[in-house]
């Protein structure tokens, strides 16, 4: 029987590598695949054994890494073993998460095992020396941008342009008022609660960002609620993992406390039905960011980080932006308001803005329906075909 091993690092990846094992689980040629490695839900979902938790991976920046290393370091070293001995695959798949995909590539790549890489490092961002190392530990990167393959076609890499897996699960036009009806009976409350402007508030996916980021765009909830007293303002914000429930709803008591009238809605998951049914999204930088391309929403993206990992990181970058929409246009489409400029009244007054000029935003939709196409491809199915004639491949040799 075939054997596949993955590693996804955190949600994104998940998300990422889950519509590829159901495309693998509908190949004649790959009937009774073994798949396992680290993954999370979705992948599970669709067969994979999860054989290490994901969550120790899932950590950002230097500092919050470091904390983490001696975990990492040691489940690498166990993961490396397995699969070089009882555990060894036709192919190895690292799904993003490079610090640690790479590193795990290398060592097996040395021994004959085949490597693939879906999502390559940002190496057009920052720490583009990254490249050499990809050399070694890459057979082919699987590209999710098409400017990618260039990069890698100049350093000799083998890849190919698979496209955006959520430019395929999200729709062309989006329907507004069906996903505010949908969240409307998820919560339970009537329809007409939704009726004004809709804001979409996305803190995050990591307790660290939580921690950062989200007591100041609860300072700018308050904020833009006082500003806009005349106008009806409902703020939707999508809890992405239980354990982060608990911090986020304590933020939410603190606001209601200060203003018992304003209308903040948590939901579980849900991060797309709120993308789609707001007018506004207010989000960390990250996936979410594409995701809300994706959707056609004008965005003010924000970040915070620790000091540390704010200069280090600002030494090794080259692209004056971060966010995903903007890297994707080449140029500053939405606002971006990192570490000192994120104060709950810039950010205010940047949603303000969209708010405030329609016209703007039609034109930043139009740039958005063009991004969309571009990024449509039937990526699963890309990655899986790749997948299965690398393990076809192998098995000739």
């Amino acid at each position: 029987m075939p054997k596949l091993a993955c590693v996804a690092g955190e949600p994104s990846g998940d998300l990422l590598a889950a519509p590829v094992l159901r495309a693998l689980n509908h190949m004649p040629e790959m009937a009774g695949l073994q798949v396992y490695g680290i993954g999370g839900p979705r992948m599970q979902a669709e067969g994979m054994r999860s054989d290490w938790p994901m969550e120790t991976l899932s950590v950002r920046g230097y500092v919050e890494a470091i904390k983490q290393l001696p975990a990492i370091l040691s489940l690498r070293k166990e993961l490396i073993a397995n699969l070089l001995d009882e555990g060894r695959p036709d192919v190895y798949l690292g799904i993003d998460a490079p610090d640690f995909n790479l590193g795990v590539e290398l060592q097996l790549r040395k021994a004959g095992i085949p490597t693939l890489h879906f999502v390559s490092p940002s190496i057009w961002a920052w720490r583009a020396g990254r490249i050499k190392k990809i050399a070694k530990a890459v057979e082919r990167m699987l590209c999710i941008f098409p400017f990618e393959t260039e990069i890698y076609d100049r350093a000799g890499v083998s890849s190919t342009y698979v496209g955006h897996p959520l430019a395929s699960d999200i729709p062309l036009e989006p329907n507004t008022n069906l996903a505010r009806e949908k969240i409307s009976q998820t919560l339970k409350i009537p329809s007409t609660n939704l009726d004004g402007i809709v804001i979409a508030v996305l803190p995050g996916s990591r307790s660290s960002e939580i921690e950062l980021i989200a007591p100041v765009f609860f300072e700018t909830i308050q904020l833009l609620a006082k500003r806009c007293k005349g106008q009806k303002l409902s703020f939707l914000i999508p809890i992405a993992t239980p354990r982060l429930r608990d911090p986020v709803e304590q933020l939410l008591l603190k606001a209601k406390n200060s203003n018992p009238d304003i209308q903040i809605y948590l939901l579980n998951s849900m991060a797309d039905e709120v993308l789609e049914a707001s007018d506004v999204v207010l989000i960390a930088s990250g996936t979410a960011t594409l995701q809300a391309a994706l959707w056609k929403k004008p965005m003010v993206i924000s970040y915070k980080v620790p000091w540390l990992t704010a200069q280090i990181m600002r030494r090794q970058g080259y692209l004056p932006y971060v966010g995903l929409p903007n890297i994707l246009c080449g140029e500053f489409v939405v606002p971006e308001l990192l570490q000192d400029d994120a104060t709950p009244e810039k950010l205010a007054n940047a949603l303000q803005d969209w708010l405030e000029h329609p016209t703007k935003v039609a034109d930043l939709k139009a740039r958005f329906v063009h991004m969309h196409e571009t990024l449509r491809r039937p990526t699963g199915l890309l990655v899986a075909q790749a997948v299965a004639q690398t393990i076809a491949d192998s098995r000739k040799k």
